[in-house]
């Protein structure tokens, strides 16, 4: 299991941002241009941490020495199922330094997007304050 999931899972937050590269790129479902940096893409996972309800991953795809990993999840966001995907790449530290993410249906993809949009300016602060 990649530490990535393994935290996620765990609730910790921390432990999550800390195996995140300094120069990662986030690739949202919901936003065109992504997202460079640490302090943004921690500030994003803390704040989807806020929005998805009954997270639980149910697929990892990638053995255990890649650095290749795509982790398939179920989640509710305002009463709406969704299935998404993390699509992550460790740098040669161990570090994530791609990681994209895809939602589908489009109902539930727009409904992240109005919470994502609603604390948007809270994530920017967040990252900010870094």
């Amino acid at each position: 299991m990649h530490p990535f999931r393994t935290a996620v899972e765990a609730g910790d937050i921390a432990a999550a941002s800390a195996l995140l590269a300094d120069d990662v790129v986030f690739t949202s479902p919901v936003a065109f241009k992504p997202y460079p940096g640490k302090p943004i893409t921690s500030a994003i996972l803390h704040a989807v941490f806020e929005v998805f309800e009954d997270f639980r991953y149910v697929r990892e795809i990638g053995a255990d020495d890649a650095r290749d990993h795509a982790l398939v999840f179920e989640a509710t966001v305002d009463g709406k199922a969704l299935t998404g995907c993390d699509f992550i790449h460790v740098d040669d530290d161990g570090l994530i330094d791609d990681f994209m993410v895809m939602v589908r249906p489009l109902s539930a993809a727009q409904a992240l997007a109005e919470q994502m949009g609603a604390r948007f300016d809270d994530i920017v602060r967040r990252a900010s304050a870094g």
